[in-house]
């Protein structure tokens, strides 16, 4: 393919982009543009004039090893991002700067980007201030607690320290592995990544140390494990807590050892990884149930770092949603703002899901108010409840004193947003007229004392239904 080129400036560093699906170029393109890159399409521009090559869906049968190949074989300095899935070969048939999944997540190949252009520009690690502005563009917060964890990564990263990291489901701790990874001595290596809860026990060992030919059953030819793809980057061990007891013992043994053997061979391999292990369990707990070894607990916990729950870090959540949306119009998703209103219900709510949950949160907000407002009463119905919130406030009773009534009466101690409020006592009151005129907008825009039109408006305004009944022609 030839699709034209972008430009981000004549002086900004060139990235090529070997990809064979238009709509996937385009996001690439649309994603490294951002990140001040001048992207060119394969083939318009010689390689070696390259800084970055970003290699995914080729266009024709030519394996994509054959690719990497080449281009480690190229008088270049250019940083090889390899995207979608790799086998052991294509793995090892060039020296990847970065190796990202679809669908990607801007947090990563900003990331992946971020180190990329400071190994270029100096492979030495980055200082603890160059560090810290880098982690501010992928752990988005201002708490107390972000800033914290934000600190731990950078002091970590510099060092070869095995690294567990605690905390809930979705709280992003494969976005902070990743980060130490891409701010170590390690990052011109590889990031690999293996969730330990999601493949079956009897596949485990295979998949973490690989295997020979005729180890097994079904296994017709040799495999790397994950343990030899990562060769001198850094092993993300995903949900360690979930580990059956037979491979903890052999995953300690190579910790110890520094060493390991392919399924069905006695052959001993150096483990030169770094480990950076998570997982969302209280590995103490399990210990005491028995479920985890306390040996390969102490292992692993050489440097323990907890990520705190969004719950615990409240006055982040407006910039987490802000920062979201941006990603989303970015990638041509679709645009949100979030009203005054719905801010403060956000604020208000637990989050048992995490950033995870905000994220898709954003993303359905997107796809209900798309280039709009969200208000209040797009939030789903089970975050309304467990805050409290009610899209329908009760009348005021009729009071039996004939007397003018305070305006101030019911205002609560701690106040309210006054717009807001107004907002839907308005919904309330246009709903109940709507009730009572049968649904017949010109009925109820008379018991409203408005003109027809107005209410129309209003409805539309508040995504009210409007039903119009025959008489109204």
């Amino acid at each position: 393919m030839s699709p034209a080129s972008t430009h981000s400036g004549e002086n900004a560093p060139l990235l090529l982009i070997e990809e064979a699906d238009k709509e996937r170029y385009q996001r690439l393109a649309a994603i490294f543009e951002f990140l001040n890159y001048r992207v060119e399409p394969w083939g318009n521009v010689p390689p070696k004039a390259a800084d970055v090559i970003a290699v995914g869906t080729l266009d024709g049968p030519a394996p994509l090893r054959d690719v990497l190949s080449t281009l480690s074989g190229v008088e270049s300095c250019a940083a090889i991002i390899a995207i979608g899935p790799l086998d052991e070969e294509e793995f090892g048939a060039s020296n990847l700067a970065a190796h990202l999944d679809w669908p990607l997540r801007i947090d990563e190949v900003s990331i992946a980007i971020e180190s990329t252009r400071a190994r270029q520009a100096a492979p030495e690690s980055d200082s603890g201030d160059e560090a810290l502005h880098k982690l501010e563009k992928v752990l988005v917060g201002r708490s107390p607690a972000i800033n914290r964890l934000r600190k731990l990564i950078a002091q970590v990263a510099i060092t070869d320290a095995t690294v567990l990291i605690q905390g809930e489901t979705g709280t992003g701790k494969e976005v902070v592995a990743s980060a130490i990874h891409y701010l170590s001595q390690r990052r011109n290596q590889a990031f690999v990544a293996v969730n330990c809860g999601a493949i079956p026990a009897d596949l485990l060992e295979s998949e973490l140390f690989g295997h020979e030919k005729g180890a097994f059953t079904g296994a017709i030819t040799a495999r790397q494990g994950r343990f030899e793809l990562a060769k001198g980057g850094t092993l993300f061990l995903d949900e360690i807590g979930d580990m059956p007891l037979p491979m903890q013992v052999k995953l300690l043994r190579v910790l110890q050892e520094r060493s390991f053997e392919r399924v069905g061979s006695n052959k001993s391999i150096e483990a030169d990884v770094r480990i950076v292990a998570a997982t969302h369990r209280d590995l103490e707990e399990e210990i005491a149930a028995g479920r985890f070894r306390e040996d390969l607990y102490y292992r692993l916990n050489v440097f323990p770092m907890e990520i705190p729950p969004l719950r615990d870090r409240i006055q982040d959540i407006t910039l987490l949603a802000e920062h979201i949306a941006s990603k989303l119009e970015r990638e041509g998703r679709g645009s949100v703002r979030l009203s005054t209103g719905s801010r403060e219900v956000l604020r208000r709510y637990q989050w048992p899901g995490n950033v995870r949950e905000l994220a898709n949160l954003v993303e359905r907000l997107s796809i209900l108010a798309p280039n709009g407002m969200a208000e209040v009463a797009d939030l789903p119905r089970r975050i309304l409840d467990r805050t409290g919130v009610s899209l329908l406030p009760p009348l005021p009773e009729p009071q039996a004193d004939t007397g003018p009534a305070s305006p101030l009466a019911g205002l609560p101690e701690e106040g309210l947003d006054l717009r807001e409020h107004l907002g839907q006592l308005e919904i309330a009151f246009i709903r109940q007229a709507l009730d009572e005129a049968g649904g017949v907008v010109a009925h109820a825009a008379e018991r409203l004392r408005m003109r027809r039109t107005t209410l129309v408006e209003k409805m539309r305004k508040y995504g009210i239904q409007r039903v119009d009944d025959v008489s109204e022609a």
